[in-house]
């Protein structure tokens, strides 16, 4: 079999991007449409890895490498899942208020891990609900039914009852305890999920909700980069992968000179500085060899690792240049940045699969690897293994590179141009607000 560093970037990203899509083919109960968070045995499900599902079907029929039909069923099984389960927000319920537990039973679908109501991942979910709705046009009983249910499903949402009477959308809530105490500050992956609630047609958050979040950011110049501060990469792109956040700026941006987009390739001019500098001189470290990120890692109570006298953090969110960082990087977050730096993705892909081949089964990336420890010099840590966050953001960074599908997709998203505006943004392809729209946002 031909050797990936060694084909063209599109064969290559091709064989990836494919690869990352069998992971939710091996992974999905076909009864309920639930796919699981890892590979590994008696893995739960997460719900945003069935949102990234979701999203990975209209691609996968664009690709050629799924049946329409099949795609429909699957979204179908995994929606009507969503309606009929329980939601009285009982502890072994499976959501409440539109809401849903962030880890499910594969098979009965109610809560497991006594996990929390996640705001976040619930978003994550809706989203790519609504992705399939807007795909799967077809004027068919099925198509139309998909399209009815992930209206339904998103304006079930109660985003209003998620501030919890604050000024922000909280992180989570538990029956047995309420909203989670914890605050939520800085930029986030959340950009997705204040849009949603923003356009949201029934259960709307103001403007205002918004501006308290962005009012927390934390702007710095790191390595002479001008940048919104987030140290792990894929804060950098989980709401990228639906929304196309080239050249539109909300106020904060706009204050900035800057945009989303911009600072998320920042970002990785700043991972690339970072591994460079290598502060702590970690085994593999370079230009070409970065990616820290959320992600599996090792632990010290893996006796059997190679001489190692470091901390070291299992899962965990790394980030640059203020940490945690044990010398575990994630392949994935690399290859998902591949929209704001393509050239440097593919230099850093194409070192990193030369010199660790092991990070690779199957085509698939492994979710993280530490060159500094392991087996022996020649045998770094890799993480056992897939995640389904990972090859979802894969599969749909990789996709809006090549062909800007989802992006284009979803600026047709009424929910999303809405939220979009109400939250401020205006440019480029949103264009500029009108005096009714900028009333509204103000409201």
């Amino acid at each position: 079999m031909t050797q990936l560093p060694t084909l063209t970037d599109e064969a290559l990203l091709d064989r990836l991007q494919h690869a990352a899509f069998g992971y939710f083919l091996q992974t999905v109960n076909p009864v309920n449409g639930l796919v699981a968070d890892t590979s590994r045995d008696n893995s739960p499900v997460s719900i945003a890895v069935v949102g990234f599902a979701l999203s990975a079907y209209p691609v996968a029929v664009e690709r050629g490498w799924m049946e329409r039909t099949d795609a429909v069923q699957r979204t179908l099984a995994a929606l009507r899942f969503f309606r009929d389960a329980d939601h009285s927000g009982s502890p072994t319920a499976t959501g409440y208020k539109g809401f849903y537990y962030h880890f499910l039973d594969i098979h009965s679908g109610v809560r497991v891990w006594q996990s929390e109501l996640s705001m976040i991942d619930t978003a994550l979910l809706i989203v790519g609900m609504l992705t399939a709705g807007m795909y799967f046009t077809a004027d068919t009983p099925d198509e139309t039914e998909l399209r009815e249910l992930a209206d339904f499903l998103y304006m079930r949402v109660d985003w209003k009852w998620a501030q919890g009477g604050g000024h922000t959308i909280k992180q989570g809530w538990k029956p047995e305890s309420g909203f989670l105490h914890y605050g939520w500050e800085g930029y986030s992956e959340a950009i997705v999920l204040y849009v949603l609630a923003m356009g949201s047609p029934t259960h709307p958050i103001s403007g205002d909700c918004y501006a308290a979040w962005t009012a927390t950011y934390q702007w710095e110049n790191l390595y002479n980069y001008d940048y919104l501060y987030a140290g792990p990469l894929f804060i950098h792109q989980f709401s990228h992968a639906w929304i196309d956040l080239r050249g539109i700026r909300d106020s904060f941006m706009r204050e900035k000179r800057s945009d989303y987009f911009e600072n998320s390739r920042n970002a990785v001019a700043i991972q690339r500085r970072y591994t460079e500098l290598n502060p702590y001189q970690f085994v593999g470290y370079g230009e070409n060899c970065w990616g820290l990120s959320a992600c599996d890692g090792p632990t010290g109570e893996q006796p059997d690792l190679f001489n190692e006298k470091r901390r070291l953090f299992g899962y965990a969110a790394r980030g640059v240049p203020y940490g945690p960082d044990d010398g575990t990087l994630s392949p994935p977050a690399v290859l998902a940045s591949l929209p704001f730096a393509p050239e440097p993705v593919l230099l850093a892909i194409r070192n990193m699969l030369t010199r660790y081949p092991q990070m690779l089964t199957d085509d698939r990336l492994a979710g993280a690897f530490n060159p500094s420890i392991g087996f022996g010099p020649e045998e770094p840590w890799v993480s056992e293994g897939h995640y389904g966050l990972d090859q979802g953001v894969v599969l749909m960074m990789i996709e809006n590179h090549r062909s800007q599908f989802i992006w284009e997709l979803m600026r047709g998203c009424r929910y999303i141009t809405d939220g979009l505006r109400i939250a401020g943004f205006e440019g480029g392809w949103l264009g500029e607000t009108t005096e009714q729209e900028s009333a509204d946002v103000a409201l």
